[in-house]
C-alpha cells in the first residue's frame, strides 16, 4: 500500500525542520546568540520548498513528450519554487546581516527571554526553536497544496490565481525591499539619531515592511486557491497577519520604539496607520 503524497510531504517537512532547529539551537548556544534563529527560520523555507518540489516531481508521471521522468512536473512547479526561494533567501540574508552586525549583542527579544526563563533557558529555548520549525511547516501549506496541483497560467480561474498571486507576491517583495532600504538609509544618517523614520513608505504606515511581508503571504495563499482544498492555503496569510499585528511584530516593536523615542514615537502613532498604508492624519 503506497503512502499518499501529502503525508510524505508533511512527514518530510517535519523531519527537516526538527533537524534544522536542533542544529540551529546548538550553534546559537555555542555562539551565545539565540537571535540567529530569525535568519535561519527565513532562509530555511528554501530547502523546505525544494524538498516539496523533489518529492512531488518524482511521484508524478513522466513527461508525455518523452523527456525525463518528472520533467513536466518540475516545470509546472518551478514558478512557485522560484518565488519562495527568492523571498526566503532575500529575507534570510537581510536578517543574517543584521544579526552579524550586532553580534555578540543579542536581539532584545531573546535577552528578555533569557531573563524571564533564567536557569531553564536552554530547555525552553530548545522547545521554542522546535516550535518555530513546526510553524515553518504550517505556513508552507500553500506551497504543499500548489506542489500537488500547480495552477495553470493559461487556464481560466487557475490562470487568475496564478497571475494575481504572482502580482501580490512581487508587490510585497519590492515594497519590503524598498522599506528596508529607506529605513537603513535613515538610520545611517547621524543627524536623524533619536528621530522617527517617516521617509517614503514609512510616511503612510508605521510598519510598511510588515505589511509588504504579509502581501507576500497573501500572494502564496491566492496562488494555491485553484487547487483542490486550496482554501487551506489561506491559513498562512491569516496566521502571518496575527503574528505581525498581535504577537511578535507590531506590539513588541512599538513598545521598544516608545521606550527609546518617547513622545516623538507617540506622535507618530497618532498620525500614521499601524499596518495598512493610508494618508497621514492630523496630530
Amino acid at each position: 500500500m503506497s503512502v499518499p503524497t501529502p503525508l510524505i510531504l508533511v512527514a518530510g517537512g517535519l523531519a527537516f525542520v526538527v533537524a534544522e532547529m536542533l542544529l540551529t539551537f546548538r550553534i546559537a548556544r555555542r555562539l551565545g546568540n539565540f537571535g540567529i534563529v530569525d535568519a535561519v527560520w527565513s532562509a530555511g523555507f528554501t530547502p523546505l520548498v525544494l524538498l516539496y518540489l523533489a518529492i512531488t516531481a518524482t511521484r508524478q508521471p513522466g513527461d508525455p513528450a518523452g523527456g525525463n521522468p518528472g520533467a513536466a512536473a518540475l516545470l509546472a512547479r518551478l514558478p512557485l519554487t522560484l518565488m519562495v526561494v527568492a523571498w526566503s533567501l532575500r529575507l534570510g540574508i537581510h536578517l543574517g546581516i543584521r544579526v552579524r552586525a550586532h553580534h555578540p549583542v543579542e536581539d532584545v527579544r531573546y535577552t528578555e527571554l533569557r531573563r524571564e526563563w533564567g536557569a531553564d533557558t536552554d530547555r525552553k529555548m530548545r522547545g521554542f526553536f522546535l516550535l518555530q520549525g513546526v510553524l515553518q511547516v504550517v505556513l508552507s501549506t500553500p506551497w504543499l497544496i500548489s506542489s500537488l496541483h500547480p495552477p495553470d497560467p493559461q487556464a481560466g480561474a487557475s490562470a487568475a490565481c496564478f497571475w494575481v498571486g504572482l502580482g501580490l507576491w512581487a508587490a510585497g517583495i519590492l515594497g519590503e525591499s524598498l522599506a528596508d532600504h529607506q529605513l537603513a538609509r535613515f538610520r545611517a544618517d547621524p543627524g536623524q539619531r533619536g528621530q522617527v523614520c517617516q521617509a517614503g513608505l514609512w510616511r503612510y504606515s508605521r510598519h510598511p515592511n510588515y505589511f509588504c511581508e504579509w502581501l507576500v503571504w497573501v500572494g502564496y495563499g491566492i496562488f494555491a486557491l485553484s487547487s483542490p482544498w486550496g482554501w487551506l492555503g489561506l491559513v498562512a496569510p491569516a496566521l502571518m497577519y496575527h503574528f505581525l499585528v498581535n504577537v511578535t511584530g507590531i506590539p513588541m516593536t512599538e513598545a521598544l520604539s516608545v521606550k527609546s523615542k518617547g513622545e516623538a514615537y507617540r506622535s507618530y502613532q497618532r498620525t500614521t496607520n499601524a499596518f495598512f498604508p493610508g494618508p497621514p492624519r492630523k496630530g
